[in-house]
Parts: C-alpha cells; sequence; structure tokens
C-alpha cells in the first residue's frame, strides 16, 4: 500500500471519527460551555420549545408509572432522564421525516404530536400501534430491539430512490448496538448512501447488563467507522448539544451525503420498567450522581440565566403538563372498544384463506360462547 494510498485512507476515516469528547454547549449547573466543536447553537425558540416537551414529557411519565404501579396498565418503561433526547430527536425533524421509536420513547412521541392515550395502547392492551404511522410519521413503537433500524434504514433508501426529501431519524439504546439487526441497518444504509440517522440513548444498561459488558468501544459512536458511516457523540442530558448535534446529522442525511450515528451518553434514572428493581443491578451513588446532571434541570437553569424563562411562562408549562396528566388519568378510566377481530384483521391489505378461516373459527367460539364480537 503506498503512502498516498493510505493518506488518502486516514482522511477518509478522520471524516467519520466522532469528537474525542461528547459535544456540550451547558454544564450540570446550567452555565454555558465552549465544549461544542464548532457546532451552531439552536434557535433560542427552539429551546424554550423543547423545555416544554421535556416538563410534559416527564409529568406523562410519573403519571403512566404511577397507573402501571395501581395495576391500571401494565409494566410501563420510564424514560426519565432522557428527555433531552427524546425531545431533540422530534424536534430535529420536519414534519414531513420519519421517526422509528423503541418502546422507551413516548416522549419522543408526544413530541411528535401524538395523543398521550394512543401511546399508552399496548400496555393498555388495547392494539400493538394506537396512532397512525403514516398521519405522525411515527412508526410503530418497537419492542424487540433493534428490529426498527433495518426499517427505517429501508424507508430512507426508498425516499431517495423516489427523490423525495424525507429522512428517516432510529431510536435506540445501546443494548440495540449489540444486535445484528443494527449491524445489518449500518451497512445497507452507507452502501446505499441512506438519509437516515441514528441515534444511541445510551443509557449505560441493557436491562441490567451494564455497558461494559456490552462493548469494549471506546464510545459507541466508533461502531460507524467500520461501515463508513460519519459518527458524532453527544452529551445526551445537554437538550442545547442535543439538538444543535442533531439539526447537523439531518442536514447531512438529507443533503444526500449519507447516514449517521449519533451517540448521546445519557441515563436511565428510573427502573427499566416499573416491574423492575434496579436495586439488584447498580447502587444509589451511581444514581444520585446522574441526578445532578438532570436534563430537565439543566435546561431550565440555562433559560433562567439567559431570560428565555420566567416565572409565568414556568408556570403556564408546568400547568399545562398538569392537564395532561388528569387527561391520562381520565381516559385510563374508560376501556376503549377492540374487537376481538381486530388482531386478525390488520395483519395483510388482502387476508389470506387460512387467516379468513381463523377469523371465522373466532367468531363462531365468540358466538358460542355468548360473546359476538365484543
Amino acid at each position: 500500500m503506498t503512502t498516498e494510498t493510505t493518506g488518502g485512507l486516514g482522511a477518509v476515516v478522520a471524516k467519520l471519527l466522532p469528537s474525542p469528547s461528547p459535544i456540550r454547549f451547558v454544564d450540570d449547573g446550567g452555565e454555558p460551555v465552549d465544549e461544542h466543536g464548532g457546532y451552531r447553537p439552536p434557535p433560542d425558540e427552539l429551546l424554550v420549545q423543547a423545555y416544554e416537551a421535556m416538563v410534559l414529557g416527564r409529568r406523562f411519565d410519573a403519571q403512566a408509572t404511577a397507573l402501571a404501579r395501581q395495576g391500571r396498565i401494565a409494566a410501563f418503561p420510564s424514560s426519565v432522564g432522557q428527555e433531552a433526547c427524546q425531545a431533540g430527536a422530534a424536534l430535529a425533524l420536519r414534519p414531513g421525516d420519519w421517526l422509528f421509536p423503541t418502546y422507551r420513547d413516548s416522549g419522543a412521541l408526544l413530541s411528535r404530536g401524538v395523543d398521550p392515550l394512543d401511546v399508552l395502547a399496548p400496555v393498555r392492551g388495547h392494539r400493538h400501534c394506537g396512532y397512525d404511522p403514516y398521519a405522525h410519521r411515527c412508526a410503530p413503537m418497537s419492542t424487540p430491539l433493534a428490529t426498527q433500524a433495518p426499517h427505517g434504514t429501508g424507508l430512507a433508501v426508498a425516499a431517495r430512490w423516489k427523490g423525495t426529501d424525507e429522512v428517516a431519524l432510529v431510536l435506540l439504546g445501546d443494548g440495540a448496538t449489540s444486535e445484528g439487526d443494527f449491524h445489518e441497518a449500518l451497512n445497507f444504509a452507507a452502501v446505499f448512501r441512506a438519509p437516515v440517522v441514528f441515534l444511541v440513548q445510551n443509557n449505560r444498561y441493557a436491562i441490567s447488563v451494564p455497558l461494559s459488558q456490552q462493548s469494549a468501544a471506546p464510545s459507541l459512536a466508533y461502531k460507524g467507522i467500520g461501515y463508513g458511516v460519519r459518527a458524532e457523540q453527544v452529551d445526551g442530558n445537554d437538550a442545547v448539544a442535543v439538538l444543535s448535534v442533531l439539526a447537523e446529522a439531518v442536514d447531512h442525511a438529507r443533503a444526500g451525503l449519507g447516514p449517521m450515528l449519533v451517540e448521546a451518553h445519557t441515563y436511565r434514572m428510573g427502573p427499566h420498567t416499573s416491574a423492575d428493581d434496579p436495586t439488584r443491578y447498580r447502587d444509589e451513588a451511581e444514581v444520585a450522581s446522574w441526578r445532578g446532571r438532570d436534563p430537565v434541570e439543566r435546561l431550565r437553569a440555562y433559560l433562567r440565566r439567559r431570560g428565555l424563562l420566567d416565572d409565568a411562562a414556568e408556570a403556564a408549562v408546568t400547568a399545562r403538563a398538569e392537564a395532561l396528566a388528569a387527561g391520562v388519568r381520565a381516559g385510563v378510566a374508560h376501556d376503549a372498544h377492540v374487537a376481538p377481530t381486530d388482531i386478525i384483521d390488520h395483519v395483510y391489505a388482502a387476508a389470506p384463506a387460512f387467516l379468513a378461516e381463523q377469523r371465522a373459527a373466532l367468531l363462531s367460539e365468540l358466538d358460542a360462547g355468548g360473546e359476538g364480537a365484543r
């Protein structure tokens, strides 16, 4: 290999490498810092919008967790501590772009305009997906790890082939980066220069498995290099930084420059789900240290210092959050009507013969039991 070749290769790799340390605009106390590597700060109005989205998302999370503990919904996966990633992902997209969420991304769905009760439809036992994906440009929440990554990539490739400018943003957890679907999606996206952004919310645990037992990479962002995917890492509890980095990542993808992988360093402050006991695998000192980096309080302090948030505005946001929670409580008190045949009727556009037979058998059994199609 010639010196000229190796030099060229080095330049290519340098363009793919993430920053040596996570991009930051704001420190843990809400003070501005110059650790943003030349990224542009987001508009002030977007930061205010992000703050409201994060407050609403946290209140929704607390209400849903309480309902799960009361037995009124099934186990709920909390995202407390990850609000900057959730709001940042949603607000980085245009209305026509697509979001591919995980089961933990309720806050991102709320920020995309999905009704709170529709977000809870799966854990209420109503539907696998409670909202219209096409209306909101949000794919169904994915419970299996990383299966939405190839889906998002496929949509992005289709958009490129059609000549449209949609971007797909795929949300992932750190555990998902150990799945085959993740690697297949990155490879496919890079080869076809798909306009897709992969946002890994590295919250340090895949259920109870710590990051140190998942990967030996210096940062999960470095996993993009082997596929030819440009990567970046960002302080996932700094909403200013998350919005800035994701804005550039989405612009990069939309411009036809290929996919981008962003690792957000964050922390799940609550349990894996409301059925989990996190004290079995992490200690309180670790949790307490991350509470000091609370993304909501951090952005609140920053906005206050800059005069972008005052008492009246904060009170108004709190009132909207309480109204959202009250609406969720009231809505959960009333079960939606779901026909038993719905589980069959929405599998295929045109039902094959065997499925039609199963539907007829189900209706027959329900009639025999006096159930009808209730």
